[in-house]
């Protein structure tokens, strides 16, 4: 863990237990290394550091391409951030994700998208299952709760708010299942079935 993003981690974890009482269901479920693709829903901008600090070891994030300017290019590359055009997707992104990845990472990845307006689960979008297709890895399903009322989606005001990150069993496709998950609808199709284990994943585990 590079010291930068060792400190990060320090301070996101000591807030989250001070003012949202930062519970993570399943810690046990964790899996470290050999490539794992956190596949979470999104709530709001608090979820990657309320996921990161659910780990103890680093975990690689996408962040706009847009805030990679002056000093937080530099921070959030020390982040281990990960830039990315939202309005233009483009494969160079895709792919440095998929090399990562295979390299042993542990990847955050949100299949929705965007943050939820409402509080509910939205669609999964096929990218996510082009990226675990083509990287192999191993999916971690994570769902937290609360996020979204401690900061809401064109909200710029943050409240105290009980916080839960609950962790999903990991599991990883066999040879079969990576054949049959080609293509444009098999990528969505995948991406559904990720989609469906986050929402099994309740509060009480």
């Amino acid at each position: 863990m590079k010291l930068v993003y060792w400190i990060g981690h320090t301070f996101f974890r000591a807030g989250g237990s001070a003012f949202f009482n930062l519970t993570v269901v399943n810690r046990d479920k964790l899996v470290h290394g050999g490539g794992v693709m956190i596949a979470a829903n999104h709530e709001s901008f608090l979820d990657p550091p309320f996921i990161g600090i659910s780990f103890d070891s680093s975990i690689t994030y996408l962040a706009r391409k847009t805030l990679f300017k002056g000093f937080f290019k530099w921070l959030y590359t020390q982040w281990d951030a990960v830039p990315v055009d939202q309005e233009r997707p483009d494969m160079t992104s895709l792919k440095q994700i998929v090399k990562r990845l295979r390299s042993g990472e542990t990847v955050l990845l949100f299949p929705e998208g965007a943050r939820t307006l409402d509080g509910k689960l939205g669609p999964a979008q096929p990218g996510v299952g082009l990226i675990a297709v083509k990287s192999q890895a191993t999916i971690q399903p994570v769902r937290i709760f609360g996020a979204r009322e401690a900061l809401p989606r064109g909200s710029g005001k943050m409240k105290m708010s009980q916080v839960t990150v609950v962790i999903g069993d990991a599991f990883s496709l066999s040879a079969e299942e990576l054949k049959q998950y080609k293509g444009k609808e098999g990528y969505q199709a995948l991406s559904d079935r990720i989609m469906g284990e986050v929402a099994k994943l309740t509060i009480d585990g």
